[in-house]
């Protein structure tokens, strides 16, 4: 496609006012305004005709395998003019799918012996497979009066993944002291209730611990070592409905849940507990029962990347009555979802306690800070005050309701988008110590 600059079409327009002037001081000297835009249309055309390639530009592609949600990733374009004629200067554009964002939105690039290239960050917004669908490339002529531009389709696909590095870094940023002192054993002796060995009491020591009988026995104190119990069940229980497919601070709030189920997973399994993950929405999307070991992290990952984002609004009680019949012993249920008010929340508290008759279940919300923001905002004009009203409104009713969680003995975690990973093993070790399962 060949169109005209901005410098041809102002150099073109600025015939008119030219005529007219000439037009002034002698009537048959209006053909100079006509012949000055003619001219111009003139160079334009041979401007055209310079830039035209013959032969189209080679484009190769370099970008990542797999992206991950809110993390980016760089590809790269290359590009290798054939033709006897080669651009200075060229303008790249990346054209990909809703799923995807492309920074930056145009690069200019130099040309040095015929081939160029500009690198751009790929940011995915959500799960689903992002499609980079063409490179659009464009340049001037060389008298500056003509653009030549072009389209290149590409043949790029990519899954978008849950993000796993996160993941992997806070729980290596958990494990970091251990891994440092090799202590990991002690840490865990002492924190729990199952009998580990008897050592002698000293200074220091709890007196909880002294095991009278076997002080009497062998004449003198001595105390029971305790640890942390191990192989309990911990069932990520995850709405996916239309509230959790709801942005948060530029992600899903069901990927942002993802990600903190995935940390709490993946602690679990390397302190030796059953971890299971269990999805739903209008009906039950995901079951994988318990298993252990790190070795099984991998498959956790590929089962809830394949969750889809829904439209349609959650049945808590198809889902937690599902759950409930797939659970054969005491677990630790937890529970991702979101609220609005009360009354919307009701049925879902409803069916929890018939959970919480067997089970533990600990609540996992997200503040939304955007929300109180809104709340705390100085009112400038009415839509202002209204906004502000609402807003505390809303929060006040989930104040309400969780309130309520509390009172039928739900443990409950609340934090920001951001830090609800590490707040969720601090309240999963929490448990563990203070030995509620």
């Amino acid at each position: 496609m060949i169109y005209p600059t901005r410098t041809a079409v102002v150099l073109t327009a600025v015939g008119a006012p030219l005529a007219a002037g000439a037009g002034v001081f002698a009537a048959s000297y209006w053909v100079v305004g006509v012949g000055w835009s003619a001219l111009v249309v003139l160079l334009m055309l041979l401007d055209a005709g310079l830039t035209r390639l013959r032969t189209p530009p080679e484009v190769v592609l370099d970008a990542p395998g797999s992206l991950a949600v809110g993390a980016g990733g760089e590809a790269r374009a290359g590009v290798l003019f054939n033709s006897i004629f080669t651009p200075a200067r060229v303008e790249m554009m990346l054209e990909g799918n809703d799923i995807i964002a492309v920074e930056p939105r145009r690069a200019f690039v130099a040309v040095e012996a015929k081939e160029t290239a500009a690198a751009f960050t790929l940011t995915p917004f959500r799960r689903g497979e992002a499609v980079l669908e063409k490179l659009w490339l464009r340049w001037k002529g060389p008298l500056g009066l003509a653009w030549a531009q072009i389209q290149h389709p590409l043949d790029y696909a990519a899954p978008v993944t849950p993000n796993i590095a996160a993941v992997k870094e806070e729980a290596l940023r958990l494990f970091s002291r251990d891994a440092l002192h090799g202590l990991k054993e002690q840490i865990e002796t002492g924190e729990g209730t199952e009998f580990h060995a008897l050592r002698d009491f000293v200074a220091g020591m709890d007196h909880r611990t002294i095991d009278w009988k076997q002080s009497a026995r062998h004449g003198k104190l001595v105390a029971q070592e305790r640890r942390t119990e191990r192989n309990h069940t911990i069932v990520m229980a995850m709405d996916t409905g239309r509230t959790m497919s709801e942005p948060l601070e530029g992600l899903p709030r069901i990927d942002r849940a993802i990600n903190a189920a995935l940390l709490l997973a993946y602690v679990g399994l390397a302190t030796g507990d059953r971890v299971g993950m269990f999805a739903f929405d209008a009906r039950p999307r995901l079951s994988t029962g318990a298993t252990s070991g790190v070795q099984s992290f991998p498959l956790i990952q590929r089962l809830v990347s394949r969750l889809d984002y829904a439209a349609e609004e959650t049945n808590f009680t198809l889902g937690l009555t599902t759950l409930a019949g797939d659970l054969d012993r005491r677990s630790l249920i937890v529970m991702f979802t979101e609220f609005t008010d009360s009354i919307g929340a009701e049925l879902m508290m409803e069916n929890l306690r018939r959970l919480l008759k067997r089970h533990l279940v600990l609540f996992v919300l997200m503040r939304d800070e955007e929300l109180e923001a809104m709340a705390r905002a100085e009112p400038l004009e009415g839509a202002d005050l209204s906004r502000a009203v609402t807003a505390a409104t809303l929060i006040r009713e989930r104040e309400v309701v969780m309130m309520r969680l509390r009172r039928m003995g739900v443990q409950l975690v609340e934090a920001p988008a951001g830090a609800v990973g590490p707040a969720l093993i601090n309240a999963y070790l929490d448990i563990k110590r203070r030995n509620l399962l």
